[in-house]
C-alpha cells in the first residue's frame, strides 16, 4: 500500500477544504474510514484510563460542557458535602444537645443530605469529564475522597436508624 502525497493548493481556502480531516488519513491511503463519534478522526488519541473513565461516566466524545459550568458544579457539590459534614460533626452532636433541642434527629436529616451530596458529586465529576477539563483527573480524586467520607457518614446514619 502506498501513501498518497499531499499537495497544497494555491489558495488558503481550498487548502482548508481539501486538507484531511484526520491526521492519520495520509497514512491510511484512504478517507473512507469511519470516524469516532463526534470526531473527524477514526482513531482516539486518548489513553486507556481516559477511555475507561469516559465509558464509566457515560461521557460522549464530543465536548458538551464548559470549564466554567464544571467549576460551578464543583463548588456547589463541595458546599453540599461540607454542609453534610458540618451538620454531622458540629450541629447535631454539639450544638443541639447544648440547646436541648432535636436530639437524635441527626441520622434522619443527614441521610437525605448525604444522598443529595453524592448525586451532586457524581454530576460534578461527570461535568469535568464532559468539559474535557485539564484538571479532570485531580478533581476526580478529590471527588472520590469526598464521596468516600460522605458514604461512611451515610452508612453510619443507616446503622443508627436501624
Amino acid at each position: 500500500m502506498t501513501t498518497p502525497e499531499l499537495q497544497a493548493p494555491a489558495d488558503g481556502v481550498a487548502a482548508a477544504a481539501e486538507a484531511p480531516s484526520c491526521p492519520f488519513e495520509p497514512l491510511l491511503g484512504r478517507s473512507d474510514t469511519r470516524p469516532a463519534q463526534g470526531s473527524a478522526c477514526p482513531f482516539s488519541l486518548r489513553g486507556s484510563a481516559d477511555r475507561t473513565m469516559r465509558r464509566l461516566l457515560r461521557v460522549p466524545e464530543r465536548k458538551a460542557a464548559t470549564a466554567d459550568s464544571a467549576q460551578r458544579l464543583f463548588s456547589t457539590s463541595m458546599l453540599i458535602s461540607a454542609l453534610r459534614c458540618l451538620l454531622s460533626y458540629v450541629v447535631f452532636p454539639i450544638l443541639t444537645p447544648l440547646l436541648g433541642t432535636a436530639t437524635g434527629v441527626g441520622p434522619a436529616i443527614g441521610l437525605p443530605i448525604a444522598v443529595v451530596a453524592l448525586v451532586f458529586d457524581v454530576r460534578g465529576v461527570r461535568r469535568f469529564w464532559l468539559a474535557n477539563h485539564r484538571w479532570r483527573w485531580p478533581i476526580t480524586f478529590i471527588y472520590l475522597g469526598v464521596m468516600a467520607l460522605v458514604t461512611v457518614l451515610l452508612v453510619g446514619d443507616v446503622l443508627q436508624l436501624a
